[in-house]
C-alpha cells in the first residue's frame, strides 16, 4: 500500500501563483533582451545603410561625368529591372515601407510571420534601394530604414519566442526613424502620429526603450551631428505673421497635390493609373526616363536624397529656383514609379526648394528660417504630420529659435493639404497593402 501525501489547498495554489510569476519574469527577461537586442541592431544597420546609400548616389554623378547622355539610357532600363525585380520576387519591398509597418501593426499577430516584415524582404529593401539611388532616383533611406527595422525588431521577438504584438512593431518602426536621422524625439513623434493607433502606456515605454538605444547606437558610432547643419536665425512676429500662411497654403497645396497623385495610383481610381498598373515595367522605365531627363537638364541637382541641397539652403545660402518644380518632379516619378525607396527626404528637398522660391518675396527675412518653413509646409503637406515635421527640422538643423513658426506653418499646410488630400498618405498606401489580404480572407470564408 502506497502512502499519497495530501497537498493542503493553500500549499498547492502558492505553488502556482509562484510557478507563474517565475514565468512571467522569464518572459519579461526574453522581452527586455529582444528589444534591447533588437534596437542596437537596427541602430548599427540603420548607420551601414545611410553610408551605403551616400556612395550609392555617387554612382550616377561619375556615370553622367562620362558621358552626359548615359543617364538617358541607364535610368529607365534600370528602374524596370527594379520593378520587375521586385514585384517578381520580393513584392512587400515596393515603395516607401512606412505603409507597410502600418498595415502590418494592424494584424500583428498575423503579420509576425509575413512578408512585409520578413528579413528576406528587408534585406531587398536594402539593396533596391541603394539601386534605386545609384541610377538617380530621387528616393530617400527613411522609409526603407523603417521597414527593415521593424523587420529586425520582430525577428528578435520571434528568435526568443517572445509574443509579437502591435508595440513591436511600432518600437521598431520609430527606432529606426531615430537611427536614420540621429533624431530620438522625432522617432517618439512619428510613433504616435503614423505608427500607433491606439497608443497604450507598456508600447510608450517599448518604443521610447528602443528609440533611446537606437539613438545611443547612433550617437556613439556617428557622433553628435546634425544633419541639416545648424540654423541659429530667428523671425520677427511680423514675418511670421506673413510668412507663415503664405508658405503653409503653399506648401500644403503642393504636398496634398503630391499625396493625390500618389494615392491615385495607388487606388487604380483614374485611368493613366490603370493603364500604369497593367505595364507596371513599362511604366517604370518611362518614370525612369524622367528622372534622367531632369537630372541632366538641371546638371544632376535632382537625383539621389537630396541631403546636399537641402543643407546648402538650409544655412541662408541662394540656391537655383527651378529646384522646387524640378525635384518635385523627380520625386513624383521615382515614387510613382514603384522603385524601392522613402518619401521623406525627398519631401524635405522639395520642401527647401519651396522655401527658397519664397525668399525673393522676403529679401529682409533670413533666408534659411524662411527655407524651413517650406520644408515644414511641404513635407506635412504630403505625410500629414505636423508634430514629426516640426521635431525632424528642430533636431536635424538645432533651430530652436524658430519652434513657434514651424508648429504655426504645420498646422496651417496640414489643414490645406486635407482639403486637397483627405486621406493620410501613408494611411491610404496601407489600406491598398491590406485589400488583397482582406479579399483573400473573405474568398476563404466563403
Amino acid at each position: 500500500m502506497s502512502f499519497k501525501p495530501v497537498i493542503p489547498r493553500w500549499l498547492r495554489l502558492a505553488q502556482l501563483r509562484f510557478h507563474r510569476r517565475a514565468r512571467n519574469e522569464v518572459g519579461d527577461i526574453r522581452r527586455r533582451i529582444a528589444m534591447v537586442g533588437g534596437a542596437v541592431l537596427l541602430g548599427l544597420v540603420a548607420l551601414a545603410f545611410a553610408a551605403a546609400g551616400d556612395r550609392a548616389q555617387h554612382a550616377i554623378f561619375r556615370m553622367s561625368d562620362f558621358a552626359w547622355w548615359l543617364p538617358a539610357v541607364v535610368t529607365p532600363a534600370a528602374f524596370a529591372l527594379i520593378v520587375w525585380t521586385a514585384n517578381r520576387y520580393f513584392p512587400a519591398s515596393r515603395g516607401s515601407g512606412i505603409p507597410q509597418i502600418i498595415a502590418a501593426g494592424r494584424r500583428p499577430e498575423q503579420e509576425a510571420g509575413g512578408a512585409l516584415v520578413s528579413l528576406r524582404t528587408a534585406f531587398a529593401k536594402l539593396g533596391l534601394t541603394l539601386a534605386t539611388l545609384s541610377v538617380g532616383g530621387s528616393v530617400g533611406r527613411e522609409g526603407p530604414t523603417v521597414q527593415v527595422s521593424a523587420a529586425i525588431m520582430v525577428a528578435m521577438h520571434r528568435w526568443l519566442k517572445v509574443r509579437v504584438t502591435a508595440g513591436v512593431f511600432i518600437a521598431g518602426g520609430a527606432a529606426g526613424v531615430a537611427a536614420a536621422f540621429n533624431t530620438p524625439l522625432a522617432g517618439i513623434a512619428f510613433a504616435i502620429e503614423e505608427l500607433a493607433a491606439a497608443y497604450e502606456q507598456r508600447v510608450a515605454v517599448l518604443t521610447m526603450g528602443a528609440v533611446l538605444i537606437a539613438g545611443l547606437v547612433s550617437l556613439s558610432v556617428a557622433g553628435d551631428y546634425v544633419y541639416f547643419g545648424v540654423m541659429r536665425d530667428t523671425l520677427p512676429i511680423a514675418d511670421v505673421l506673413l510668412i507663415a500662411p503664405i508658405a503653409g497654403i503653399g506648401g500644403g497645396l503642393a504636398g496634398g497635390l503630391f499625396a493625390r497623385i500618389v494615392l491615385a495610383a495607388s487606388d487604380r481610381s483614374a485611368g493613366w493609373a490603370r493603364r500604369a498598373a497593367a505595364q507596371p515595367v513599362l511604366f517604370a522605365a518611362g518614370c525612369g526616363l524622367v528622372v534622367a531627363l531632369v537630372g541632366i537638364a538641371t546638371n544632376g541637382g535632382t537625383w539621389g536624397t537630396g541631403y546636399d541641397v537641402t543643407k546648402f539652403l538650409v544655412e541662408g545660402n541662394q540656391g537655383k529656383l527651378w529646384f522646387f518644380p524640378a525635384k518635385f518632379a523627380a520625386a513624383l516619378a521615382s515614387t510613382l514609379s514603384g522603385a524601392p525607396g522613402g518619401i521623406f527626404a525627398p519631401s524635405l528637398a522639395v520642401g527647401a526648394g519651396f522655401g527658397n522660391l519664397l525668399t525673393p518675396a522676403f529679401p529682409d527675412s533670413p533666408a534659411g528660417a524662411v527655407v524651413m518653413l517650406g520644408m515644414a509646409a511641404y513635407f506635412v503637406g504630403v505625410v500629414r504630420a505636423p508634430l514629426t515635421a516640426v521635431i525632424i527640422l528642430i533636431e536635424t538643423t538645432a533651430a530652436r529659435g524658430i519652434i513657434l513658426p514651424l508648429f504655426a506653418t504645420a498646422l496651417i499646410a496640414d489643414w490645406t493639404s486635407a482639403q486637397i488630400c483627405p486621406t493620410r498618405l501613408y494611411h491610404g498606401l496601407a489600406r491598398r497593402i491590406m485589400q488583397p489580404k482582406a479579399s483573400a480572407v473573405r474568398r476563404d470564408e466563403e
